[in-house]
């Protein structure tokens, strides 16, 4: 009996020395959780588009309670969740405004001319390596969808070789701009009222060689706008948001018309490229 007892005894012991041990271990090696974490998460959008520069909302929210991101980060959730997160973390959070992507181009395959035929694989990137892709300007749109795939949130979609931006379904996460080799793609406020549909930076004379709808520096938008909400950098009329009423002079004067209004957007779908001045009396 005791040649039974005694090892049953013996395993009794060290295994109540073993579950000891383990719960000292546990406590001295425990990893501290920050709960601010947790709270954090609680306030995103759970989109995990990776805008804020993160895997995703989870990693954004620890790094917002290790002090090594802003609660103004994420853009998905705006200003709702940027005041939230700032009682968290006991900081005053700014004003955030509300932004979505507009594709900085008109260029389509109507206006804009092209050097060759392109059949390679359908990425912009890959296009992009081939003599700078099929299209003449260094900063027209490709067209060829890489921020339709990179879109989270189904927003982007290709139209007459230009990429368009759907604004009922962008969450404003910067996933696209980031995903565009050419830096077309621009974040603005969601209620901008006017845009300038071109992205290049060569002298007028140039533009007219490669694009019949690309802005040509002429001055008109700028000289006209009674806010003085635009300006003339590196050859390209630049719109001050802050300073823009949605008036509608700029859009009159330009003659490409491609400085585009929320109206025409809205009337003419999904299609941002300059159309011509009949087809837009067609849809008023």
């Amino acid at each position: 009996m005791k040649a039974i007892l005694l090892p049953v005894l013996i395993f009794l012991v060290l295994g109540a020395a073993m579950g000891a041990l383990l719960a000292v271990a546990s406590r001295v090696f425990a990893v501290k959780k920050d709960e601010r974490a947790e709270e954090i998460l609680a306030c995103l959008p759970g989109a995990n588009c990776g805008g804020c520069g993160f895997t995703g909302c989870a990693a954004f929210a620890k790094a917002v309670s290790d002090g090594e991101a802003s609660p103004t980060g994420c853009s998905v959730g705006g200003a709702e969740a940027a005041e939230k997160i700032g009682a968290i973390m006991g900081v005053e959070v700014g004003g955030m405004v509300k932004m979505r992507a507009q594709v900085m181009c008109s260029g389509t395959s109507e206006f804009a001319r092209k050097k060759y035929i392109y059949e390679g694989v359908p990425d912009c990137v890959a296009a992009s390596k081939i003599g700078g892709s099929d299209k003449l300007c260094p900063n027209g749109c490709i067209g060829l969808g890489t921020c339709v795939a990179a879109c989270p949130a189904d927003a982007i979609k290709v139209e007459m070789g230009v990429a368009a931006v759907d604004y009922t379904k962008c969450i404003g996460c910067g996933v696209c701009t980031n995903a565009c080799p050419r830096g077309i793609i621009q974040l603005v406020p969601f209620d901008a009222k006017h845009w300038v549909g071109c992205k290049s930076e060569d002298s007028g004379k140039k533009v007219r060689q490669y694009c019949d709808v690309g802005c040509i520096a002429c001055k008109l938008c700028a000289k006209n706008c009674p806010e003085k909400a635009i300006s003339i950098e590196n050859h390209l009329a630049v719109i001050d948001y802050s300073k823009c009423t949605g008036c509608d002079v700029c859009v009159s004067k330009c003659p490409r018309k491609i400085i585009w209004s929320g109206e025409q957007q809205g009337k003419l779908g999904l299609v941002i490229a300059r159309i011509p001045e009949d087809a837009l009396k067609e849809v008023e």
